[in-house]
């Protein structure tokens, strides 16, 4: 399968898709954890807000997964090792013996066909695979499969595997317009099966398969909106504008009278 990219947005048209969908991105990242938060209660959290019965450690979950997916969304780097471990810095701070750092022992994961013990980490191997992922002719959609299931199986960190593995495939998935992957809470237990699967077999293709069918979200973009430029992100020089207008204006206000919070 070629895994031709389903959805062709911009970059920022995908970084405001994502953005759109925060809640729901983590919401489903957070059933890695083995969290059981409803999409509801996930939303009171990201707003700032305490949830009466969840525990403070599902609470911080939630709320470094919402800070790895805004730091992932408003990077506009292309994605480097750095970068991922700077991501599995934020998503497994509480949970990681050393966030943010690759593994230097031996590790293990539990799965239904038993514990499986993944490679040891070699740095730079690791940035090589990476590096020639990206580089190579491979579609956008097929590069993020490639690498999120090849980190996903190296469990390259202490913790937060999974959720940095998605977070990382989804930036390249963001940086070229091709949507995101997500997949569905109700597929998730046919899911973990054939990513242990994997684990043992180290092939996976069948994995790719699925994934693509079932795990890639996006939106048609607005061509009509785009021709006239709706949408587009506003260049340093246009914010700096918009700031100075609307200090004139609260200055204006102030004169007048009234009160602003």
């Amino acid at each position: 399968m070629d895994y031709e990219d389903k959805f062709h947005l911009t970059a920022e048209e995908n970084r405001r898709f994502a953005k759109t969908n925060l809640t729901k991105l983590v919401f489903t990242n957070s059933r890695f954890e083995g969290l059981t938060t409803t999409l509801p209660q996930t939303q009171t959290i990201i707003d700032g807000l305490g949830v009466d019965g969840v525990p403070i450690d599902d609470i911080n979950t939630i709320v470094q997964l919402k800070r790895g997916w805004q730091f992932t969304i408003n990077n506009k780097e292309p994605l480097t090792l750095a970068t991922e471990k700077k991501i599995n810095a934020i998503v497994a701070r509480d949970s990681a013996a050393f966030p943010g750092y690759l593994r230097n022992g031996t590790g293990g994961v539990n799965t239904y066909r038993g514990d499986f013990e993944p490679p040891m980490i070699d740095e730079q191997e690791e940035e090589h695979y990476l590096n020639s992922i990206l580089a190579s002719k491979r579609t956008t959609t097929d590069k993020a499969l490639t690498l999120m299931y090849h980190n996903m199986r190296q469990q390259m960190f202490y913790d937060g595997n999974k959720r940095t593995a998605t977070i990382a495939a989804n930036k390249i998935m963001i940086d070229n317009g091709a949507g995101l992957i997500n997949v569905p809470l109700d597929h998730w237990t046919t899911w973990q099966k054939m990513l242990a699967d994997y684990y043992f077999s180290n092939d996976m293709t069948k994995l790719k398969d699925w994934t693509y069918k079932h795990g890639i979200q996006g939106m048609e973009p607005n061509l009509r909106a785009r021709s006239q430029n709706i949408g587009k992100e506003i260049s340093p020089e246009e914010q700096a504008k918009n700031i100075a207008e609307f200090k004139q204006l609260r200055d204006t206000l102030d004169d007048d009278g009234f009160e602003l919070s």
